[in-house]
């Protein structure tokens, strides 16, 4: 699966769209930064209600191809200018989290059979 279909499984809208169609098969749901850090895996995509700059600064470290922000959360312009420096797509969604994990979880499940 690639970052270009997110948005039609997640009933969302792509809002920073300067970034690369990197293939994922991780998705990784978390509010606690450090969490993501810690444990995320390299390349996965991030679902979380963390919407600023520091959100994008993870996702770099963790070479995270997009950023799914969950329940309509207003994104500040700050975080969608870190956001096309690092190439780092971001979805918003008037979905909760999870409901967004069970979609991309289906998806991802489909495509390894």
């Amino acid at each position: 699966m690639t970052v270009k279909d997110i948005e039609g499984l997640i009933d969302g809208t792509c809002v920073q769209s300067n970034f690369k169609d990197a293939s994922f098969s991780a998705v990784y749901s978390s509010d606690l930064l450090s969490d993501v850090l810690a444990n995320c895996p390299d390349g996965a995509v991030l679902v979380t209600v963390q919407a600023h700059q520091n959100t994008i600064a993870v996702a770099s470290m963790k070479d995270i191809p997009a950023v799914i922000v969950c329940n309509d959360r207003p994104i500040p312009p700050d975080m969608l200018t870190a956001a096309a420096e690092e190439s780092v797509a971001v979805f918003v969604t008037p979905l909760d989290q999870f409901t967004v994990d069970g979609r991309l979880y289906t998806a991802l499940k489909q495509i390894r059979k």
